[in-house]
């Protein structure tokens, strides 16, 4: 009995987290309280304070979760890319594609609280610090790149600010038309530059 027991409050509080990370992305910080995240994971109250006593507890829990999805979903993008001609703009749409989802949007209401309250801030920065690398790789990786070359580096991360920024912009409105047009102008620049270093010479031995 005992198993499937711990089964069972396993699978109520990935529930409850799940659902903490769908309220935060759409109510928001202020509105995502245990009771509303219990109404919407269909637990009652008192389970769902067995689980997590306080809010505070709830949210740091759900920060966990939301750090071990989003690395993840990061580590997933870099199978099914298809090789050759139009790899790089899928790995751009794929990276853009992470940053507007829901994953993201509950993030960011994270992080706009944690900007005015230093306690929580304290707890999301190594999150996002860790997470920025593991992103930062994971990109790499699925470029099939090596970013000890700066120039290469510079790239790939503004691969990331350019797909992050994005993210912001379609917060409010749906912004997925001209968001694949910039994808493609942005793939297609990125190909070419990372050929274009790919082919220079290098530098010439000093004379000694």
């Amino acid at each position: 009995m005992r198993a499937p027991q711990q089964d069972r409050s396993r699978l109520t509080r990935h529930r409850l987290l799940e659902s903490t990370v769908d309220c935060l992305a759409e109510f928001g910080w202020s509105a995502t309280t245990v009771a509303v995240v219990a109404q919407r994971a269909g637990v009652s109250r008192g389970a769902t304070q067995h689980h997590f006593p306080t809010r505070e507890d709830l949210i740091t829990a759900a920060l966990e979760f939301m750090f071990d999805s989003r690395m993840d979903q990061a580590h997933r993008e870099v199978t099914a890319l298809p090789e050759g001609a139009g790899r790089t703009e899928a790995v751009v749409a794929r990276l853009v594609d992470y940053y507007t989802g829901t994953l993201f949007k509950a993030a960011l209401q994270v992080w706009t609280a944690a900007a005015a309250d230093p306690e929580l801030r304290a707890r999301v920065l190594p999150l996002e610090e860790r997470f920025g690398r593991v992103a930062h790789r994971t990109a790499v990786e699925s470029l099939g790149v090596d970013d000890s070359d700066p120039a290469i580096r510079g790239l790939v991360q503004a691969t990331l600010d350019l797909a992050r920024g994005l993210g912001l912009a379609d917060v409010l409105t749906d912004d997925s038309r001209r968001r694949a047009e910039i994808v493609r102008a942005w793939a297609a620049q990125l190909d070419a530059a990372l050929g274009s270093i790919a082919g220079a010479p290098s530098p010439a031995a000093p004379l000694l």
